[in-house]
C-alpha cells in the first residue's frame, strides 16, 4: 500500500447509508405486513443519497469527482454484468412467451422424481456455472425453470433459488474459466491448475455436504409427469446448457438462447410474429433495469469510496489484525485469514467479487510473501472469500437477480444458500487444518 494513498474510516460512510435505507426499509415495511418488503424501496433509489454523500465527502473536484465516478460506473466488469442482465432477460422473456419454460419445465417434471429435485437443481447448476464460468449466466438459464417446478413439485420458493444460487456460487469459484479465477491466479502470480487444485479441495466436501441436506427436503407434492411438452420449445435451454458446459462464452450462449427460443415460437406459436418476438426481447430488457441501474451506482460508488481512501483503511485494518495475532507458529494461519477477511470486507463495498479481488491483490499478495503464504493459497482464498461474500450479500448481483426471479426477498434466498454457509465453514476448517500442518511440518 502506497504512502500517498489516504486511508479514511469516514469514505466508507455512503455503503453504511446504502445499507441503513435499503436493509432498514425492507425490515420496516417486513414488520408492517406489506408485501415485497424489500421492493418498497427500490435499490437504486436507496443508492442515490449514498452516491450523493460520497460526492460530498470527496477532496477533488466536482468535476474530477464525477470523472472517477462514471469509470468505476463504466468498468469492463460492470459492463459485463449489464449486459448478462440484459441478454438473460431478453432470454427469459422469449422462452416463456414461446412455451419453453412451461415445456422444459413439464420435461423436467417426467424424468427427475420429486424427491430429488433439489439436490437435482444444485448439481446442474454446479455444472453449468463450472463451464460457464459465471454465476450470472447459470441463474439466468436455471433459474426460470427452477421456478416453473417448484410450485407443481411442493417445494418452497425460498429452498429451490437456495439450491440454483449455491450451485451457481460453486462455478464462479471453482471454473477455471471464471473472472474471479483469472483475477486471483493473475494478482498472486500461480498457475490455474495449482489454483483449482486449492479450491477443490475446500469447494467439493462444502457441495456433497449440500447435496445430502437437500436430499432430505424434497417436496410432498405430486409431480405430474402426463404435462405436454415440445421439443422444439425445449430445444433453446437444452442448447443454453450444452454449451455452458462446452465452456462457451456466456454472451454468446445467452444471445444464441434468445435467437433459439425466437425460433420455437416461430414454428410452434401460431400468432408468435416477428414484431412480437421484439417486443418480448424489449420487455425482456425492461425487466432487468432496476439491477441493471443498480450495477452501475455500485461501481460508481465502490470507485468513490476506493479513492477516498475506505478501501485503504479496510487493507490497514487487516494488516494490524495480523500484525497482532499472528507470531511464531501461528504465522501462516493468521495470515490466511487475514486474506480472507480483506477481500470479503472489499467484497461487501463494491458488491462485485471480480473487483474485489483486483483492489486486494496486490496487499494480499504482499501479505502472503511476508508470511510465507504460497501465492496458489493465497489465491484460492481470495477466490472463495470474495464468492463466499457475493452469495450472502442482499445488494449482490447474484442475490438480486435469484430475488426477483423467484419474486422473494433477498434475505430469505441468503437464509437458503445452505452452499455458501458451508464452504464458509470448510474454508475455515481448511486454513486452520493447513496452519498446523505447517506447523507441525
Amino acid at each position: 500500500m502506497s504512502s500517498e494513498t489516504p486511508i479514511s474510516k469516514r469514505a466508507l460512510a455512503p455503503l453504511a447509508l446504502f445499507l441503513a435505507i435499503f436493509v432498514g426499509s425492507g425490515v420496516y415495511f417486513q414488520a408492517t405486513g406489506a408485501d415485497f418488503a424489500f421492493y418498497q424501496v427500490a435499490t437504486p433509489v436507496a443508492a442515490l443519497p449514498a452516491i450523493l454523500l460520497a460526492v460530498i465527502l470527496s477532496r477533488k473536484s466536482l468535476n474530477q469527482t464525477v470523472e472517477n465516478f462514471l469509470a468505476g460506473a463504466g468498468h469492463s466488469n460492470i459492463m459485463a454484468m449489464c449486459m448478462i442482465y440484459l441478454l438473460a432477460g431478453a432470454f427469459s422473456s422469449v422462452a416463456k412467451a414461446t412455451g419453453g419454460v412451461e415445456s422444459t419445465v413439464n420435461l423436467a417434471m417426467a424424468v427427475i422424481p420429486s424427491a430429488f429435485l433439489l439436490p437435482g437443481l444444485f448439481v446442474v447448476g454446479a455444472l453449468i456455472s463450472t463451464a460457464m464460468g459465471t454465476s450470472m449466466g447459470t441463474i439466468a438459464a436455471l433459474a426460470p425453470i427452477a421456478l416453473g417446478i417448484a410450485p407443481k413439485a411442493g417445494l418452497g420458493l425460498p429452498l429451490v433459488a437456495g439450491a440454483v444460487m449455491g450451485g451457481a456460487m460453486f462455478g464462479d469459484n471453482l471454473s477455471i474459466i471464471s473472472d474471479t479465477t483469472i483475477a486471483a491466479t493473475r494478482t498472486q502470480g500461480c498457475n490455474m491448475k495449482d489454483k483449482f487444485r486449492v479450491n477443490f479441495s475446500i469447494a467439493v466436501p462444502a457441495a456433497l455436504i449440500t447435496v445430502v441436506f437437500l436430499a432430505f427436503q424434497g417436496g410432498d407434492g405430486i409431480v405430474d409427469g402426463d404435462k405436454p411438452w415440445k421439443l422444439l420449445q425445449v430445444v433453446p435451454y437444452a442448447t443454453i446448457l450444452v454449451m455452458a458446459l462446452a465452456g462457451l462464452n456466456v454472451f454468446a450462449v445467452l444471445f444464441t438462447g434468445v435467437v433459439l427460443a425466437g425460433v420455437a415460437g416461430f414454428i410452434t406459436v401460431p400468432d408468435f410474429t416477428f414484431l412480437t418476438y421484439a417486443k418480448n426481447i424489449y420487455g425482456g430488457f425492461t425487466g432487468m433495469q432496476e439491477i441493471f441501474i443498480l450495477s452501475i451506482f455500485i461501481g460508481g460508488l465502490g470507485a468513490l469510496m476506493k479513492e477516498q481512501g475506505g478501501l485503504a483503511f479496510l487493507e490497514r485494518k487487516v494488516e494490524l489484525f495480523i500484525q497482532r495475532f499472528s507470531s511464531g507458529k501461528n504465522k501462516i494461519l493468521f495470515a490466511e485469514l487475514g486474506i480472507g477477511l480483506l477481500v470479503f470486507l472489499t467484497n461487501l463495498c463494491t458488491a462485485n467479487n471480480t473487483v474485489a479481488i483486483l483492489v486486494t491483490g496486490d496487499v494480499a499478495r504482499n501479505i502472503a510473501e511476508n508470511n510465507g503464504v504460497e501465492p496458489r493459497r493465497s489465491a484460492g482464498i481470495l477466490d472463495i472469500f470474495s464468492c463466499i461474500c457475493q452469495g450472502i450479500i442482499p445488494w449482490g448481483a447474484q442475490i438480486l437477480l435469484a430475488a426477483s426471479i423467484f419474486v422473494i426477498s433477498p434475505l430469505t434466498v441468503i437464509a437458503n444458500v445452505q452452499y455458501c454457509w458451508l464452504l464458509f465453514l470448510c474454508s475455515i476448517l481448511a486454513i486452520v487444518g493447513h496452519g498446523k500442518q505447517r506447523n507441525n511440518g
